[in-house]
Protein backbone atom coordinates (compact mmCIF):
# COMPACT_ATOMS: atom_id res chain seq x y z
CA UNK A 1 0.00 0.00 0.00
CA UNK A 2 2.75 2.06 1.17
CA UNK A 3 4.44 1.98 -2.38
CA UNK A 4 1.03 2.62 -4.38
CA UNK A 5 1.21 5.72 -2.38
CA UNK A 6 4.68 6.12 -3.21
CA UNK A 7 3.88 5.54 -6.78
CA UNK A 8 0.69 7.56 -7.02
CA UNK A 9 2.94 10.83 -5.33
CA UNK A 10 5.62 10.60 -7.88
CA UNK A 11 3.04 10.96 -10.71
CA UNK A 12 2.03 13.70 -9.12
CA UNK A 13 5.06 15.74 -8.54
CA UNK A 14 5.89 14.85 -12.61
CA UNK A 15 2.80 16.35 -13.56
CA UNK A 16 2.69 19.26 -11.39
CA UNK A 17 4.90 21.26 -14.08
CA UNK A 18 3.29 20.47 -16.87
CA UNK A 19 -0.38 21.45 -15.31
CA UNK A 20 1.29 24.90 -14.06
CA UNK A 21 2.59 25.67 -17.91
CA UNK A 22 -0.64 24.53 -19.00
CA UNK A 23 -2.44 26.69 -16.81
CA UNK A 24 -0.43 30.07 -17.55
CA UNK A 25 -1.02 29.07 -21.45
CA UNK A 26 -4.48 29.61 -20.67
CA UNK A 27 -4.19 32.33 -19.54
CA UNK A 28 -1.87 34.31 -21.77
CA UNK A 29 -4.71 33.14 -24.53
CA UNK A 30 -7.34 34.09 -22.90
CA UNK A 31 -5.32 37.72 -22.56
CA UNK A 32 -5.48 37.53 -26.33
CA UNK A 33 -9.05 36.61 -26.55
CA UNK A 34 -10.15 39.03 -24.66
CA UNK A 35 -7.75 42.37 -26.24
CA UNK A 36 -9.10 40.95 -29.84
CA UNK A 37 -12.58 41.60 -28.85
CA UNK A 38 -11.97 44.68 -27.09
CA UNK A 39 -10.42 46.25 -29.91
CA UNK A 40 -12.54 45.13 -32.32
CA UNK A 41 -15.70 46.31 -30.62
CA UNK A 42 -16.99 49.26 -32.69
CA UNK A 43 -16.54 52.07 -29.48
CA UNK A 44 -13.45 50.62 -27.31
CA UNK A 45 -9.64 52.09 -27.18
CA UNK A 46 -8.95 55.47 -29.04
CA UNK A 47 -6.64 54.79 -31.84
CA UNK A 48 -4.52 57.21 -31.36
CA UNK A 49 -4.13 56.59 -27.77
CA UNK A 50 -3.03 52.98 -28.96
CA UNK A 51 -0.91 54.24 -31.22
CA UNK A 52 1.06 56.38 -28.05
CA UNK A 53 1.36 53.62 -25.21
CA UNK A 54 4.75 51.87 -25.21
CA UNK A 55 3.11 48.43 -23.17
CA UNK A 56 -0.18 46.86 -22.82
CA UNK A 57 -1.29 45.21 -19.75
CA UNK A 58 -4.11 42.53 -20.11
CA UNK A 59 -5.67 41.02 -16.87
CA UNK A 60 -8.65 38.96 -17.89
CA UNK A 61 -11.53 38.39 -14.96
CA UNK A 62 -10.04 40.23 -12.62
CA UNK A 63 -11.98 39.61 -9.17
CA UNK A 64 -13.20 42.85 -7.32
CA UNK A 65 -14.75 43.07 -3.88
CA UNK A 66 -16.31 45.43 -2.02
CA UNK A 67 -14.96 45.30 2.11
CA UNK A 68 -13.44 48.01 3.45
CA UNK A 69 -12.78 50.54 0.90
CA UNK A 70 -12.77 47.26 -1.83
CA UNK A 71 -10.49 45.22 -3.21
CA UNK A 72 -9.01 43.66 -6.75
CA UNK A 73 -7.40 40.67 -7.47
CA UNK A 74 -6.11 39.55 -11.14
CA UNK A 75 -3.56 37.50 -13.31
CA UNK A 76 -3.07 38.69 -16.32
CA UNK A 77 0.20 39.40 -19.06
CA UNK A 78 2.34 42.32 -20.16
CA UNK A 79 4.00 43.03 -23.80
CA UNK A 80 5.65 45.73 -24.75
CA UNK A 81 6.98 47.34 -27.82
CA UNK A 82 10.63 46.52 -29.11
CA UNK A 83 13.41 48.39 -28.28
CA UNK A 84 15.26 51.07 -26.19
CA UNK A 85 12.90 53.66 -27.73
CA UNK A 86 10.01 51.33 -27.66
CA UNK A 87 9.58 50.95 -31.36
CA UNK A 88 10.11 48.03 -32.45
CA UNK A 89 7.72 44.91 -32.63
CA UNK A 90 5.94 43.47 -29.29
CA UNK A 91 7.39 41.44 -27.51
CA UNK A 92 6.79 38.20 -25.39
CA UNK A 93 4.71 38.21 -22.63
CA UNK A 94 5.77 38.56 -18.92
CA UNK A 95 3.00 37.84 -16.37
CA UNK A 96 1.27 39.90 -13.72
CA UNK A 97 -0.24 40.44 -10.75
CA UNK A 98 -2.74 42.88 -10.21
CA UNK A 99 -4.04 43.29 -5.98
CA UNK A 100 -4.80 45.64 -3.50
CA UNK A 101 -7.86 48.03 -2.92
CA UNK A 102 -9.58 50.79 -4.05
CA UNK A 103 -12.46 52.85 -2.89
CA UNK A 104 -13.32 52.71 -6.86
CA UNK A 105 -13.86 49.14 -7.00
CA UNK A 106 -16.61 48.42 -4.98
CA UNK A 107 -18.71 47.09 -7.58
CA UNK A 108 -19.40 43.36 -5.30
CA UNK A 109 -17.49 40.30 -6.65
CA UNK A 110 -18.21 40.77 -10.21
CA UNK A 111 -14.98 39.89 -12.58
CA UNK A 112 -13.98 42.48 -15.34
CA UNK A 113 -11.74 42.42 -17.70
CA UNK A 114 -8.87 45.52 -18.01
CA UNK A 115 -7.18 46.62 -20.18
CA UNK A 116 -3.69 49.09 -18.96
CA UNK A 117 -1.77 50.99 -21.45
CA UNK A 118 1.52 52.49 -20.55
CA UNK A 119 2.18 56.06 -21.79
CA UNK A 120 5.98 56.15 -20.31
CA UNK A 121 8.87 54.71 -20.79
CA UNK A 122 9.36 55.15 -17.00
CA UNK A 123 6.17 53.26 -15.98
CA UNK A 124 7.33 50.12 -17.89
CA UNK A 125 10.65 50.18 -16.31
CA UNK A 126 9.21 50.32 -13.01
CA UNK A 127 6.29 47.84 -13.38
CA UNK A 128 8.72 45.50 -15.06
CA UNK A 129 11.63 45.41 -12.12
CA UNK A 130 9.14 45.39 -9.06
CA UNK A 131 6.00 46.24 -7.49
CA UNK A 132 4.07 49.92 -8.66
CA UNK A 133 1.13 51.09 -6.69
CA UNK A 134 -1.09 52.72 -9.67
CA UNK A 135 -1.62 56.36 -8.88
CA UNK A 136 1.04 56.16 -6.25
CA UNK A 137 4.29 55.58 -7.81
CA UNK A 138 2.82 55.74 -11.66
CA UNK A 139 0.16 58.55 -12.29
CA UNK A 140 -2.65 56.99 -13.76
CA UNK A 141 -6.48 58.11 -15.08
CA UNK A 142 -9.37 56.66 -16.83
CA UNK A 143 -8.52 56.16 -20.22
CA UNK A 144 -10.54 58.01 -23.00
CA UNK A 145 -13.41 55.85 -25.17
CA UNK A 146 -13.90 55.90 -28.35
CA UNK A 147 -12.20 55.44 -31.92
CA UNK A 148 -12.75 59.17 -32.65
CA UNK A 149 -11.46 59.89 -29.26
CA UNK A 150 -8.12 62.12 -29.08
CA UNK A 151 -4.54 60.89 -27.44
CA UNK A 152 -4.33 64.71 -27.21
CA UNK A 153 -6.66 65.85 -23.83
CA UNK A 154 -5.41 66.82 -20.74
CA UNK A 155 -5.77 62.89 -18.77
CA UNK A 156 -3.84 61.14 -21.33
CA UNK A 157 -1.33 63.44 -21.48
CA UNK A 158 -0.83 63.88 -17.68
CA UNK A 159 -1.17 59.79 -17.01
CA UNK A 160 1.74 57.53 -17.20
CA UNK A 161 -1.07 54.73 -17.05
CA UNK A 162 -4.92 54.48 -18.40
CA UNK A 163 -6.99 52.32 -17.49
CA UNK A 164 -10.17 50.52 -18.87
CA UNK A 165 -12.87 48.01 -18.24
CA UNK A 166 -15.38 45.61 -19.75
CA UNK A 167 -17.74 44.09 -17.62
CA UNK A 168 -21.17 42.73 -18.62
CA UNK A 169 -20.67 43.69 -22.18
CA UNK A 170 -20.34 47.66 -21.41
CA UNK A 171 -16.50 48.85 -21.80
CA UNK A 172 -15.42 52.25 -19.94
CA UNK A 173 -11.91 53.89 -18.65
CA UNK A 174 -12.40 53.42 -15.18
CA UNK A 175 -9.63 54.16 -11.99
CA UNK A 176 -7.49 51.61 -10.66
CA UNK A 177 -6.04 53.82 -8.32
CA UNK A 178 -4.87 52.21 -5.01
CA UNK A 179 -4.07 48.74 -7.00
CA UNK A 180 -0.51 47.14 -7.31
CA UNK A 181 0.85 45.62 -10.18
CA UNK A 182 3.85 43.48 -10.44
CA UNK A 183 5.83 41.03 -11.95
CA UNK A 184 4.31 37.31 -11.56
CA UNK A 185 7.89 35.53 -11.71
CA UNK A 186 6.27 32.17 -9.87
CA UNK A 187 4.06 32.24 -13.18
CA UNK A 188 6.99 33.27 -15.47
CA UNK A 189 8.66 30.46 -14.36
CA UNK A 190 5.65 28.36 -14.94
CA UNK A 191 5.31 29.16 -18.25
CA UNK A 192 8.58 29.43 -19.59
CA UNK A 193 9.88 26.50 -17.78
CA UNK A 194 12.67 28.38 -16.61
CA UNK A 195 13.78 30.94 -14.17
CA UNK A 196 13.56 34.31 -15.94
CA UNK A 197 12.94 37.71 -15.07
CA UNK A 198 10.36 40.08 -16.37
CA UNK A 199 12.38 42.35 -17.96
CA UNK A 200 14.70 39.97 -19.37
CA UNK A 201 11.07 38.48 -21.24
CA UNK A 202 10.40 41.69 -22.30
CA UNK A 203 13.63 44.01 -23.05
CA UNK A 204 16.44 40.90 -24.00
CA UNK A 205 13.86 38.67 -25.63
CA UNK A 206 15.58 35.57 -23.12
CA UNK A 207 13.10 33.42 -24.59
CA UNK A 208 11.16 32.64 -27.44
CA UNK A 209 7.05 34.04 -28.06
CA UNK A 210 5.31 31.17 -26.71
CA UNK A 211 2.88 29.42 -29.12
CA UNK A 212 -0.02 30.52 -26.72
CA UNK A 213 0.87 34.28 -27.19
CA UNK A 214 1.11 34.41 -31.09
CA UNK A 215 -2.61 35.33 -31.28
CA UNK A 216 -2.37 38.74 -28.66
CA UNK A 217 1.03 39.30 -30.14
CA UNK A 218 -0.72 39.11 -33.98
CA UNK A 219 -3.84 41.24 -32.52
CA UNK A 220 -1.60 44.20 -31.22
CA UNK A 221 0.86 44.06 -34.18
CA UNK A 222 -2.10 44.55 -36.70
CA UNK A 223 -3.80 47.11 -34.56
CA UNK A 224 -0.45 49.41 -33.82
CA UNK A 225 2.82 48.09 -36.00
CA UNK A 226 3.74 51.69 -34.87
CA UNK A 227 4.42 54.03 -31.99
CA UNK A 228 3.34 57.16 -32.77
CA UNK A 229 4.60 58.49 -29.69
CA UNK A 230 7.01 61.59 -29.93
CA UNK A 231 8.56 60.96 -26.48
Amino acid sequence: MKKLWLIVGMIAVLALPAWAQDKEADRVENAGKVLKEILNAPDSIPQSVLDKADCVVILPSVLKFAIGFGGSYGRGVMTCRGGKSFHGVWSAPSMMALEGGSAGLQLGGNATDFVLLLMSPRSATSILSSKVKIGGDATAAAGPVGRTASAETDVALRAEILSYSRARGLFAGISLAGSTLRPDNGANKNLYGQEVTARSIVFAKAVPVPDCAKELLATLQKASPINKSDK
